[in-house]
């Protein structure tokens, strides 16, 4: 079997289903055993959204909008306390749209996550007071 791209896979199906590796968008993400639903982004996306972009490195990142600017987005993931920005619309490949976790297909406008959503950013300073003693004890600091 050939090996694809995001990209590629979303041209092609116009949706992209994969597990992922890493912690970033933890709890709501468990890393690989969670599959992803992602689908092309229908214009500008909304504060809250979860956008699957491609860093200037190549690297392949999931994090949540933080904030919709003029022209790029502040994005976080839910488990970091540092807030990336200069993201822009070229640089988004798709948004998650849903979830499988044990079987079972969650949408991203099921009520319970948008409410998680919601108080996880919207108090975000006590996030990242919390991360921040969380990963101090871990000896983590400097990541």
């Amino acid at each position: 079997m050939a090996e694809s791209s995001f990209e590629a896979e979303l041209a092609r199906t116009g949706k992209l289903v994969y597990t992922n590796v890493g912690d970033s968008m933890m709890p709501l993400i468990r890393e690989k055993r969670d599959l992803l639903i992602l689908e092309p982004p229908q214009g500008r996306l909304h504060r809250l959204d979860i956008p699957l972009y491609k860093r200037d490195s190549g690297q392949y990142v999931l994090h949540r909008v933080l904030k919709v600017r003029k022209t790029d987005y502040m994005l976080c993931g839910d488990n970091r306390w540092q807030r990336e920005s200069g993201i822009t619309d070229e640089h988004i490949i798709g948004v998650l749209t849903g979830l499988v976790r044990d079987g079972k297909t969650i949408s991203v406008k099921d009520w319970r996550l948008r409410l998680y959503a919601h108080i996880w950013c919207d108090l975000f300073w006590v996030r990242a007071c919390v991360l921040r003693v969380k990963y101090f004890r871990k000896g983590r600091w400097k990541r």
